[in-house]
């Protein structure tokens, strides 16, 4: 089973797949990578992707596309009612009082929901995904923009659902693109180095998106986001044929928004000007055939003319832009699913203001008519949806102990309160010390992802094991936020203990796998510095001429011992597998090398003997050098004078003559 990545946009799809070594964005029946996000109704037969887009003139009112803005939206938004006199297509109220599209199907008038819109959609990238596969596919993962609120995402959800897939996770659009950025680069900086911070503008069919991430090798976190959902390239293609409409209006007395067909060409025929005017500053032409009533219209326009639109200035942003090192703009048209299936990285979440309405029940004031206050306990999952798991009702209070010992310890009272959580009329009574139980708490978080971590690499240990404790480390996370909450110390020291008893070993042959390399490495290099020495003994070397043989040959046996050893214990481990439990440790190794050098580092590093100087015969005469060589200045004494001379005139020749 494969999991693939959609990327279903305003306009157009994209599909992403993981084979052969990389991520292939695959091409669909009609060799296009890119799929129409359309779909039109005829009365035999429904039509998706490309063949629907070719129906988009000849089929307008039962065509459908640009339904992605109404996911979760009900029929009387605002947002809704501005648009419909903008679309060629009819909106209608479903039964829940959602956004429902009215089409004639099989010479039927039917509403669809946008979720049911949607899955046949996703139903025809799923026959995409799998015609390039060869096989089936159950699991995705789809981008939304990161301003999708939490009914548009469950929304979203909805529809993969009932397209029958799996979504395994919502990404945002900001997040893939951030990724894609990111994934192959190889000059990002370190871990501990500052990070490397990049602005990505993403203007797409109907939003803005702008995200600011900081990159690090192996690490992205997403600091900022800023959007804007109303303002994106439809909007350069409305101002464009709002400028035709006038000017056919004037030059040819054509009502262009009077016939729906008229006006979906003259959006084809912009959006086509569009494009080239981004490559060409000259002013470009405008024709159409048989437009209205018959009549052929043309038109010109450049790029230089100003058409006003609303952008972003510095305060955008949430961060100094001097700050950025890159800004890369990705446009609508290229596809930022292209690491969408990488679905477990980071998560960046967008909430909106008032993700809904929830009712809580049962709230009864406290004893003392004083109001009651409730604990909430929310969750916001992968997907970036919001829900309320559960709400209690709390009344705190102080124990007969603390109000004794309240004049002389009143740290003590904020430690020890007593907490009565009513639910459903059930009262439990807990007293605990709620800081010492609050750090077992951390302990067991800390611990359970420690080895998460540990699991991923599964060479120390068995497929058996892993599944085990990583199903009661799953268990004991739900049993953390849910029952766990709030439970005596006791009960938080045997959940840590049980998990210590799983986990414990596994970590022990982590920390051995990671640790036991260097200790061999450290031997080795002080068997290697000891056995040079008694190399240089053996050859008389003289800085270690004075050293004793007898303790020389003693330091040979036991380097030859420890390398017999060492090479012994290496073998052994080599052939032993890393998930049970290592034939040598790396404390011995560490002890076997301290006991090298307590026996052999006194022998070796034994100083030479001192010579003793002859003494002088007259102390009373100053210290300085006599040989004349060195000290050409220093004049000889009258007795050492003369001994030269007689000994040079019994060493002279009788030929000579002297002076």
């Amino acid at each position: 089973m494969s999991v693939v990545g959609f990327d279903v946009g305003f306009l157009s799809c994209y599909v992403a797949v993981a084979r052969a070594g990389g991520i292939e964005t695959v091409a669909n029946e009609y060799s296009d990578r890119s799929t129409p996000a359309c779909v039109s109704f005829g009365p035999r037969n429904r039509s998706i992707g490309a063949a629907a887009k070719s129906q988009v003139v000849t089929n307008c009112k039962n065509t459908v596309q640009g339904f992605k803005r109404f996911h979760g939206r009900a029929f009387s938004d605002p947002f809704v009612q501005n648009l419909k006199s903008s679309l060629v297509y009819d909106l209608s109220q479903m039964p829940s009082g959602m956004t429902g599209i009215k089409v004639m199907y099989l010479e039927e008038e039917k509403v669809f929901s946008i979720e049911q819109i949607t899955a046949m959609l996703l139903s025809k990238l799923k026959e995409t995904a799998e015609s390039a596969l060869k096989k089936p596919v159950a699991d995705c993962v789809i981008s939304v923009p990161c301003f999708y609120t939490d009914a548009e995402r469950r929304s979203v959800i909805d529809a993969a659902q009932i397209a029958g897939l799996n979504c395994l996770r919502l990404m945002n659009e900001t997040t893939a693109v951030a990724l894609a950025y990111g994934i192959y680069k190889q000059d990002l900086p370190a871990p501990e180095e500052k990070p490397r911070t990049v602005v990505f503008v993403d203007i797409g069919h109907s939003g803005y998106q702008v995200s600011v991430c900081a990159f690090n090798k192996g690490k992205l976190k997403i600091l900022a986001t800023a959007f804007d959902p109303e303002m994106g390239g439809k909007d350069f293609d409305e101002r464009l044929v709002r400028h035709f409409c006038e000017e056919f209006a004037v030059k040819y007395k054509l009502d262009v928004k009077s016939k729906p067909r008229a006006l979906v060409r003259l959006y084809q025929e912009c959006e086509k000007l569009k494009k080239l005017m981004s490559a060409n500053s000259s002013d470009l032409p405008l024709n159409i055939e048989c437009f209205m009533n018959d009549i052929d219209v043309s038109g010109k326009l450049n790029r230089i003319e100003p058409i006003m639109l609303s952008t972003p200035d510095s305060s955008f942003f949430s961060i100094h832009l001097p700050k950025v090192a890159n800004i890369l703009l990705f446009m609508a048209y290229f596809y930022c699913t292209v690491f969408v299936t990488i679905y477990s990285v980071c998560k960046n979440l967008h909430l909106n203001s008032h993700a809904g309405q929830y009712i809580i029940q049962k709230v009864v004031p406290q004893a003392s008519g004083e109001s009651s206050k409730v604990k909430v306990k929310v969750r916001v999952n992968i997907h970036g949806i919001f829900s309320v798991s559960s709400a209690s009702l709390v009344e705190v209070q102080k124990s007969e102990e603390e109000e004794e010992s309240m004049d002389t310890e009143q740290s003590t009272e904020k430690e020890n309160e007593v907490l009565h959580l009513q639910q459903d009329n059930t009262v439990h009574m807990l007293s605990l010390p709620i800081k010492l139980c609050f750090n077992t708490f951390i302990t067991i978080c800390n611990f359970a992802s420690l080895h998460a971590v540990m699991l991923s690499d599964s060479v120390c240990v068995f497929s058996q094991d892993r599944d085990a404790l990583s199903l009661k480390l799953e268990d004991t996370e739900v049993w953390l936020y849910e029952d766990g909450e709030d439970q005596p110390k006791q009960v938080y020291i045997d959940k840590l203990m049980e998990l210590k008893r799983l986990g414990q070993p596994i970590q022990e042959r982590y920390t051995e796998f990671e640790e036991r390399p260097k200790a061999f490495d450290d031997l080795g290099r002080l068997l290697q510095q000891y056995m040079k020495i008694v190399e240089a003994y053996k050859t008389k070397e003289e800085q270690y001429e004075h050293l004793d043989e007898a303790e020389v040959q003693k330091v040979d046996r036991m380097v030859n011992d420890v390398m017999i050893w060492m090479n012994s214990k290496m073998n052994q481990q080599s052939k032993q597998s890393l998930a049970v439990e290592p034939v040598v440790k790396t404390m011995e190794i560490q002890a076997k090398a301290q006991e090298l050098f307590s026996t052999c580092n006194p022998v070796v590093t034994k100083p030479k003997p001192k010579v003793d100087l002859p003494k002088e015969e007259n102390p009373s005469e100053p210290n300085g050098p006599v040989n004349t060589q060195e000290n050409p200045e220093a004049q000889p004494s009258g007795t050492e004078q003369a001994a030269a001379n007689s000994a040079d005139a019994t060493e002279a020749k009788p030929d000579m003559d002297l002076d």
